[in-house]
């Protein structure tokens, strides 16, 4: 909102009294800021998308502290990141490559996943791992679910992480979480070919306005986000392409199947 309307770190602190140290503190959503002080920053900025300045007030508002702020410590600040993301989504879209989906692995899946992570991981950290994961679950299940589409290659379906018992659990559950309304399942087979971002796992965000979309991405060390507009539009365009290349919902849950037969 403040670059988009030139102003600087230094006007923005003018306006709310504060040093401006605090203002970058608050852009990176390290330090609290109350609706009102949004407002008055939207006043200032003469921003006149209103929906949008209610939804970043009301965001500014809710002073919960979240669920995740209980793992802090124990897991990587970018997990906890991704669970902030997640829980005030509309909705989420993710592509998948070597993993099947966080919010779809089994407790023993995520478990055997996080055994692998170099360098080692403690038994604790491990426990506060699948922990955080399995709440951020329950984003799927809850009584007003959250729209979810996934789609998944392939590669992911045949990984065997903890052994092949594992594994078949872990489609098995697939093949239920597919069933649920708010979820769609997609399947990219190794013959579909090529295509843009076959390479990099991302998961879309849907904010409560587009304009609050975040685009998360694996990265060495921590996750990447991006918002920046022609950011989100690129990366609506390449899993649109992967939508069209995947399988549709009935005929992923038949290859998922097979899959799971030959384990």
């Amino acid at each position: 909102m403040r670059e988009a309307a030139g102003r600087t770190a230094g006007d923005a602190a003018a306006v709310l009294g504060l040093d401006r140290s605090k203002i970058t503190l608050i852009e990176q959503g390290s330090y609290p800021i109350s609706g009102e002080r949004v407002l008055a920053l939207a006043s200032e900025y003469e921003e006149a998308d209103a929906v949008y300045v209610d939804a970043v007030a009301e965001m500014a508002a809710d002073r919960t502290k979240g669920w995740w702020e209980e793992h802090r410590g124990l897991v990587p600040a970018g997990i906890l990141e991704i669970s902030e993301v997640e829980h005030y989504s509309r909705a989420l879209v993710t592509y998948q490559i070597c993993h099947v989906p966080g919010l779809m692995q089994t407790e023993d899946t995520a478990r055997a996943i996080f055994r692998e992570v170099y360098p080692p991981l403690r038994p604790l950290n491990i426990e506060a791992r699948v922990e955080n994961r399995m709440r951020r679950a329950e984003l799927l299940t809850r009584s007003d679910p959250l729209e979810y589409e996934a789609i998944v290659h392939e590669a992911a379906l045949r990984m065997e992480f903890g052994g092949s018992a594992v594994a078949r659990e872990q489609l098995k559950q697939l093949l239920a979480l597919s069933e649920a309304p708010n979820v769609t399942l997609r399947v990219l087979e190794f013959k579909a070919g090529g295509f843009k971002g076959a390479g990099q796992a991302v998961l879309y965000a849907s904010g409560p306005v587009p304009r609050l979309d975040t685009v998360q991405l694996d990265s060495v060390g921590s996750p990447a986000f991006l918002t920046e507009m022609n950011q989100l539009e690129n990366y609506r365009s390449i899993l649109g392409a992967m939508r069209d290349r995947a399988l549709d919902p009935s005929a992923s849950r038949d290859a998922i199947s097979s899959i799971m037969n030959s384990l």
